[in-house]
């Protein structure tokens, strides 16, 4: 199905973005056979571990005595300095992957910049843009925790879904470049659909993070129990590994999700005189915030933690898709986004 508008199209601008998606995908999908081999015959190894915060309390005299000028006061103060030890597949063909990959995302970047430059607009106004907008965030999400957390063995999950949207929106959602139909003529475009996409992505990490980690714990389960683990399974990193970088993904999209609702809100009642109509893509929104806003909750005061909160992640993470990717579908076409 196509759909164009009238418009000035630079036709050099927008083969260049077709062919530049293409080249992306097989790019990907080089990467991902690559990263599969990894994890599936790389050797078991240990990660360094990382610093987490400097040691900057131990003593207080210093302060007592520019206050109150008592020089006895020693505060003790337990600050983690490291984060735990984990174990991950690892060879020298996942640092290729992750070279292949970056060159993938400098292709996602330059398609973007390209198809924008084709229509003369913000680079996402329909749901083809969307979706590569979206995946281009995640594979960001992948390379930062491959090089911050050495999670690099991420790649064998997270650029199956990202091949898969991809493949979609070529094949069943791509539109030619052009004009934004009238009512996405705003500014909120730029503002509102940028934090949801930033969100999107670094939910997509997240989700597929904890899957990861689900599958990882009865890995753990089992070997506690005596059994052999085999195939990728075994191989997985530890459990709190995948955890931790679950839960910082969370972390930096819920706040950029909310913004999201709240600039979504104000669009709406620039634009139709509401700011919260009930329409199925605001409820199904404010499903997800409350989802991971529980997820967070259950983190932080100490509740539910590991499967328990990672059921509830997950959950979240398919509430997003729904939301992306149906609901845009069934109640406003092909070629609305958020």
């Amino acid at each position: 199905m196509t759909y164009t508008l009238a418009g000035t199209v630079d036709e050099t601008m927008a083969s260049t973005s077709d062919m530049l998606i293409i080249a992306m995908i097989v790019t990907y999908a080089a990467a991902l056979f690559l990263f599969a081999i990894e994890a599936a015959y790389g050797k078991r190894t240990n990660l360094r571990a990382g610093k987490l915060m400097p040691v900057a309390a131990g003593s207080g005299k210093g302060a007592g005595a520019a206050g109150s000028g008592d020089d006895d006061l020693d505060i003790d103060v337990n600050v983690r300095t490291t984060e735990g030890e984990a174990q991950a597949s690892q060879s020298n063909l996942g640092r290729v992957a992750l070279g292949v990959t970056t060159l993938g995302f400098v292709m996602g970047v330059a398609q973007i910049v390209t198809r924008g430059l084709a229509a003369g607009r913000w680079p996402w106004g329909n749901m083809f843009e969307f979706i590569v907008a979206l995946c281009l965030v995640a594979v960001g999400g992948l390379l930062y925790a491959s090089f911050r957390y050495q999670a690099r063995f991420l790649g064998a999950f997270v650029l199956v879904p990202v091949l898969l949207l991809l493949g979609i929106g070529v094949k069943w959602l791509y539109v030619d470049p052009g004009p934004l139909i009238p009512a996405l003529h705003s500014y909120w475009v730029p503002i509102h659909v940028t934090a949801t996409i930033i969100a999107g992505g670094a939910f997509m990490v997240s989700g597929v993070a904890g899957v990861t980690y689900l599958v990882s714990h009865r890995a753990e389960a089992r070997r506690a129990l005596g059994q052999k683990v085999a195939g990728i399974a075994g191989r997985l990193p530890s459990p709190e590994l995948l955890d931790r970088i679950s839960h910082r993904f969370i972390l930096f999209a819920f706040p950029l999700w909310t913004f999201g609702i709240i600039a979504g809100s104000i669009w709406a009642d620039e634009a139709w005189g509401r700011f919260w109509g009930w329409d199925p893509k605001e409820v199904w929104s404010f499903i997800s915030w409350v989802i991971y806003a529980a997820y967070l909750h259950a983190r932080a005061t100490g509740g539910w933690r590991g499967p328990k909160a990672t059921w509830i992640n997950v959950l979240g993470f398919l509430t997003i898709l729904f939301n992306f990717f149906a609901v845009n579908y069934m109640f406003s076409g092909l070629h609305s986004y958020a």
